[in-house]
């Protein structure tokens, strides 16, 4: 048996067609909704990121734009930055590229995002309505696995769900989406014991650690849903937190490293931007 692969890039165009359209009926009411990226310093793995949004946010009919600033940024002028997007009422969405340099805190930046306007889905407010079920914007790469698996037909309720990792950007909400979705979640992470003994157990492994081919084929059951969420760069190569040669002769699903996860989190970072469009003019 050969798991069969779920691919990303298919369905992300497919999603972005539709929202193609539905940006279109938006423009017809004079509602454009617009994107605003900001990132500090030039990494240059987040730089392509962000380019990355941009193109796509481009393509589906959203107004974007990039701020770019120096690295010595001081933490005030981009909390004031931040302030003057909050107040125009042109712009729907504000994402500032993580990480920050390090004299910029994290939390207190995505604490000062309008949580009308956090596409990114970190706001604690917004974090708080997803842990208490209600509608608000997700994170996007938990939101995208949780969008891959259900257009697969793979069943979640009453469903075990192992998940290595507990990050806030991944793990931790991502293992809320699908409690919310009644499966039966278990959080692994760097201090588990037996991590092997754990993921035997899952009907479906999400994998989000950040160490390459940390899990293989022998540690998963026959028929397991394998999501690899990992991003790591080995002798130039990108790869995944999952061996995937030896996974996918056990598992029934498994996403690849890359095209799996990756464009759908860019994916529903357009559509929570809409949403926020759709939100602020009251449709």
């Amino acid at each position: 048996m050969s798991a069969e692969v779920i691919y990303g890039k298919p369905l992300a165009e497919e999603l972005r067609q539709e929202m193609k359209e539905e940006v279109s009926a938006l423009h017809e009411k004079k509602i454009h909704p617009k994107l605003v990226v900001v990132i500090i310093g030039e990494d240059p793995a987040s730089m392509s990121y962000v380019k990355g949004k941009q193109r796509a946010s481009e393509k589906v009919g959203l107004d974007s734009e990039l701020i770019e600033l120096p690295v010595d940024t001081s933490e005030q002028y981009l909390l004031d930055l931040i302030d003057r997007l909050n107040q125009d009422d042109e712009v729907h969405g504000i994402l500032v590229q993580l990480p920050v340099p390090e004299h910029i805190s994290d939390q207190k930046i995505i604490e000062s995002i309008d949580p009308r306007k956090d596409v990114d889905g970190f706001h604690p407010m917004n974090a708080g309505r997803m842990l208490t079920g209600q509608d608000t914007f997700y994170p996007c790469t938990p939101y995208g696995i949780l969008v891959m698996l259900k257009r697969a037909s793979i069943s979640l309720e009453g469903k075990h769900v192992v998940i290595v990792g507990r990050s806030n950007l991944v793990g931790k909400p991502v293992g809320q989406l699908l409690l919310n979705e009644n499966a039966t979640v278990t959080h692994c992470h760097s201090r588990t014991k037996d991590l092997r003994h754990h993921t035997k157990q899952a009907d479906i492994l999400i994998v989000a650690a950040g160490r390459p081919s940390l899990v293989s084929g022998e540690d998963i059951s026959e028929g397991t849903v394998v999501i690899d969420v990992g991003v790591n760069r080995v002798d130039g190569k990108l790869t995944g937190d999952v061996d995937f040669d030896s996974a996918k002769e056990v598992a029934s699903y498994i996403t690849p490293v890359p095209k799996g996860v990756g464009p759908m989190t860019i994916t529903m970072l357009l559509h929570n931007t809409i949403e926020a469009a759709k939100r602020i003019h009251g449709q």
